[in-house]
């Protein structure tokens, strides 16, 4: 049945989404993480960091940490979803990455590859994938700016300019 469907009607699952959405019955899932401390991993059975190994959760039980909700759909696909630029080195203060050698491998490769897809090194302008909180900072110019440059703000610290970081 579903070969059937997915030959006849390729967007099914998509629209089913959206539709789902757009009637406010918002699809949800619980997010966990398994937590292990560095005296737990010296001590562990095998190596946690062999990727050919599973962590059971009756070994490292599961840590609710939020809930991800799909709560509106796109206003502009390309814009929200196109542009999107994930990276597992987008890390919360406070959590550092293993030293698991596919994840340090992802930390080089997710930022270098948006480079390569954006055409530039100013992806983190584009709306979708700057912070939602405000900020200032000195960094400005460069190739392919998006984001407005800051406007007229001062580009060097420190400044006589009213209202900026001292």
């Amino acid at each position: 049945e579903a070969q059937d469907l997915a030959a006849t009607d390729p967007d099914y699952a998509i629209r089913d989404l959206f539709n789902a959405i757009d009637g406010g019955d918002f699809p949800s899932w619980t997010v966990s993480v398994q937590i292990m401390t560095q005296a737990e991993a010296e001590n562990f059975k095998y190596d946690p960091l062999d990727i050919t190994k599973d962590w059971y959760e009756s070994d490292v039980p599961l840590t609710p940490v939020g809930k991800l909700v799909l709560n509106r759909n796109p206003e502009n696909f390309f814009a929200e979803t196109e542009q999107a630029a994930f990276s597992p080195g987008h890390l919360v203060p406070g959590i550092e990455a293993s030293q698991d050698k596919v994840l340090q491998a992802r930390l080089f490769a997710y930022p270098d590859a948006h480079r390569y897809r954006f055409g530039t090194s100013t992806y983190t302008q584009i709306p979708i994938n700057t912070p939602r909180c405000p900020f200032a900072n000195y960094i400005r110019d460069g190739r392919m700016v998006v984001n407005g440059n800051q406007g007229g703000g001062p580009d060097y610290h420190p400044n006589s300019v009213a209202g900026t970081p001292k």
